[in-house]
């Protein structure tokens, strides 16, 4: 039996729409190009930015059960006195906004979209369909300020592993190791994409979604300098830092066309996929060359494969168990062990190479 004024829910299966990409009104903020911003400025757009929500239209947000909900909360509960009772009411953690810029910042609308987003998903099952996507994401139990509580973890423990191996890698690896400072380098870089992982999932914006996006790309590219400081830097230095250029305009244009031109999922699923196959083949042709000289090299050519096989689990995109485990959150559980692995080789490989200077050994 239907509930009174309930729409009848199309069958469809949950999708993103293929419309475009998640667009919002501060996209126009940062288009802006030839004018002269001051630091104020910088700090006003950049909270600005920290606030807005991303949108992207499924189908669950288009049901007008959820819509008209989402209007009547709205009225009834986000002016005048009403408001003034929900900021009050509201735990200090849902509405932190730091000086570093680490917003929750759940407003009013947002609490009304939540409420409404589980009074369609329990229509949707009362009715027998299955779960749609709101605004691009499957429904999650909001945990405490963590709208994805178990990616947010997930990438958390993913950044720890990280940090552990490096304090590990420079407690064992002297410093006149060849490759000791780019392997630092790229450690960095790693760290800092999975702190924006962790905020981005923690609370989905604007510039949290841009920034998890962008850092993952440097990830990706920096794993390529990296490749190519140690298959060609090592013997001829000026390749290595012709490719880092490269890669660093790579890596401009790429955010650039992104911030200013169009945030096209696609575009950026396509670059990423592109460069992680060039990172991929690299590194296992370097592992297959010397399979016979370095007993290590396996670790290293089992973490790509791992790596990028890990991957396709993102394609599984099955609605959350429990409201909290998706595809999303078990491919970053999955990578935490990966990172052990990794460093364990390039300890040895570091190791390796600083014997073999000592020794005047050429290196392979």
């Amino acid at each position: 039996m239907r509930a009174v004024g309930f729409t009848p829910l199309s069958s469809r299966r949950a999708f993103v729409n293929p419309d475009g990409p998640r667009r919002t009104a501060m996209a126009s903020v940062v288009s802006l190009r030839g004018t002269s911003v001051t630091l104020p400025a910088v700090v006003t757009v950049l909270l600005l930015l920290m606030s807005v929500t991303t949108v992207q239209s499924s189908q669950g947000d288009k049901e007008p059960v959820y819509r008209d909900c989402v209007k009547q909360c709205v009225r009834t509960n986000c002016t005048g006195a009403r408001l003034n009772g929900f900021l009050s009411a509201q735990p200090q953690y849902m509405a932190l906004t730091g000086e570093l810029l680490l917003s929750t910042g759940w407003t009013c609308r947002d609490d009304c979209r939540y409420q409404c987003m589980w009074t369609t998903v329990g229509l949707y099952q009362a009715e027998g369909y299955r779960v749609p996507q709101f605004h691009g994401k499957w429904p999650f139990a909001r945990f405490l300020c963590f709208e994805e509580p178990a990616s947010a973890l997930a990438s958390l423990l993913n950044g720890l592993a990280c940090l552990l191996m490096l304090l590990r890698y420079r407690s064992t690896v002297p410093r006149q190791s060849p490759m000791y400072h780019t392997i630092n380098a790229f450690s960095l870089v790693s760290l800092n994409a999975w702190f924006w992982s962790t905020v981005f999932h923690t609370r989905d914006t604007y510039l949290t979604e841009k920034m998890d996006y962008f850092c993952a790309t440097a990830v990706i590219l920096y794993s390529i300098y990296l490749c190519c400081v140690r298959t060609l830097g090592l013997k001829q230095p000026g390749v290595s830092s012709m490719v880092g250029v490269l890669l660093i305009l790579v890596f401009t244009s790429h955010v650039s066309y992104l911030t200013f031109v169009s945030f096209d999922y696609g575009y950026n699923m396509a670059a990423n996929a592109t460069i992680g196959m060039v990172n991929l083949l690299w590194w296992l042709c370097w592992c297959w060359q010397n399979r016979r000289t370095l007993p290590y090299w396996w670790k290293c050519g089992l973490v790509v494969m791992l790596l990028h096989g890990l991957a396709l689990l993102e394609l599984l995109d099955f609605p959350p168990l429990l409201w909290v485990l998706d595809a999303h959150a078990v491919w970053h559980l999955s990578t935490i062990p990966v990172h052990f692995l990794f460093y364990s080789f390039l300890i040895d490989d570091s190791l390796y190479l600083l014997n073999t200077e000592k020794l005047g050994v050429k290196v392979e």
